[in-house]
């Protein structure tokens, strides 16, 4: 799937490269460089073999360019001057090569097509010791050897966190193509297919291999639905599944959407009950992704709303304020509200405090929250909140005083389901925030 005319890529980029430009001066300015230079990488070899993993580009790299398929090819940024990429195209018959750059991006670059390393190392800067190079250990030339320095990785994460309206753009074309995978596999679960088969239909109106996803795909049927990164795909479908929940992500030029549904069986009507309490509840979050909105003190606000439903549908008899401060709530919903989301789907600087690299810690009881910054307008971030019959914190709360507060029979009746979770991915504003994965279901 492309971008469509409406997104018009061409004309939200110039804005783009000057923003990604005006970082990389500051950055390079806190770290006492006079420039930058980033790898796009190269491949990872498996141990004690000729055959690696699929190649996975520099963030910082896709970043400047929709690039994603360049493996030893280097940007160079000095200030004042035009960036410059150092495209490696080899000469090779084992392998189809990249091809020459082309689109909406190349007049805004100086563009150096080589053929060799070496040749590529003869275009980078002389002087590596003026240069802040970006990169893995393996992406070294000579002696182009990437140290990541801290000042400027800390900048450019921290500002990352912020997209422009073109990368807005690229995460709602990535949620899209999400969406096309969603309700194929949606369809799957009607007909009663196996895990497998379910993600099968999704790389299929996906049109994404395996290694082109942003994160492997969780397909979990039943109580498989209770194992939070479920990645096992049973090939052999159950006699009758009761639930599906489905967290897969669609990718377009490196940029990722991470969406997550929870469905029910037709005579499941109790499991679909609570379903729509999380997704009605799980709307009222995303409605709250505003600026100046702590992410933090909205995680603790979802536990208080889960536990109303959870005490509504007969699960616990004490008052949502009383399972959050027993714990009950960390045993149905263990995992943190959502994450920043971008090029990476768990993306940096989520704990980050400031431009320095100081942290913001998570909240006391909550040691997985994954975003512990207040929002801003341009931030991206999922919207996950969740809740699961686990047996193992089952068997931990059942352990404790608070035990005498949960109606253990419902429990049990609810343990083959596995679990809920709904997941969005929401840009906070200057006013309402902008759903992604919403507009794009209601588009499909």
């Amino acid at each position: 799937m492309t971008a469509s005319p409406q997104d018009n890529l061409a004309a939200l980029y110039p804005a783009h490269l000057a923003e990604i430009e005006r970082r990389s001066a500051d950055a390079l300015a806190a770290c006492g460089r006079d420039t930058l230079v980033v790898a796009a990488g190269q491949p990872h070899l498996w141990f004690l073999d000729d055959e690696g993993y699929p190649f996975k580009p520099n963030p910082h790299f896709l970043n400047w360019l929709p690039l994603a398929d360049a493996p030893g090819s280097w940007l160079v940024y000095t200030p004042g001057a035009r960036p410059k990429l150092v495209f490696l195209q080899p000469r090779d018959y084992w392998h189809v090569v990249p091809a020459a750059p082309a689109g909406y991006w190349v007049e805004h670059f100086d563009i150096a097509t080589v053929h060799t390393p070496e040749a590529a190392r003869a275009q980078l800067p002389q002087d590596p010791s003026r240069c802040a190079i970006v990169g893995a250990a393996n992406a070294a030339i000579g002696d182009c050897v990437p140290d990541n320095p801290a000042a400027l990785m800390h900048l450019l994460h921290y500002r990352r966190a912020c997209k422009t309206p073109y990368e807005v753009t690229m995460l709602r074309v990535a949620s899209r193509i999400g969406v096309h995978g969603h309700r194929a596999a949606a369809q799957g679960f009607r007909e009663g297919l196996s895990e497998f088969d379910i993600h099968c239909r999704y790389l299929e109106a996906t049109r994404l291999s395996e290694h082109q996803l942003p994160y492997g795909n969780i397909i979990a049927l039943d109580a498989h639905g209770a194992v939070l990164h479920y990645m096992h795909q049973d090939r052999n479908p159950p006699a009758h599944a009761h639930s599906f929940l489905i967290d897969a992500g669609g990718a377009f030029h490196g940029y990722a959407s991470d969406i997550t549904r929870t469905y029910a069986a037709p005579e499941a009507t109790e499991w679909q009950a609570l379903i729509d309490a999380v997704d009605a509840a799980q709307q009222g979050f995303c409605a709250k992704v505003r600026a100046g909105q702590s992410y933090p003190e909205l995680h603790v606000h979802a536990h208080h709303v889960l536990m109303q439903a959870m005490h509504d549908q007969g699960f616990i008899t004490c008052s949502a304020e009383a399972a959050v401060a027993s714990g009950i709530s960390s045993a149905f919903f263990p995992h943190g509200l959502g994450h920043l989301i971008g090029l990476q789907v768990h993306d940096v600087a989520g704990l980050a405090r400031n431009e320095a690299g100081d942290t913001l810690p998570s909240p006391a009881g909550h040691p997985y929250l994954r975003n512990t910054r207040t929002l801003v307008p341009g931030m991206a971030v999922t919207i996950e909140p969740g809740l699961y019959f686990i047996e193992m914190l089952l068997a931990e709360l059942k352990a404790k005083s608070a035990a005498k507060d949960v109606n253990w029979a419902k429990v049990d009746a609810f343990r083959k389901y596995g679990g809920i979770r709904i997941e969005d991915d929401v840009v906070c504003t200057e006013g309402a925030p902008l759903n992604l994965t919403r507009d794009a279901f209601a588009a499909a």
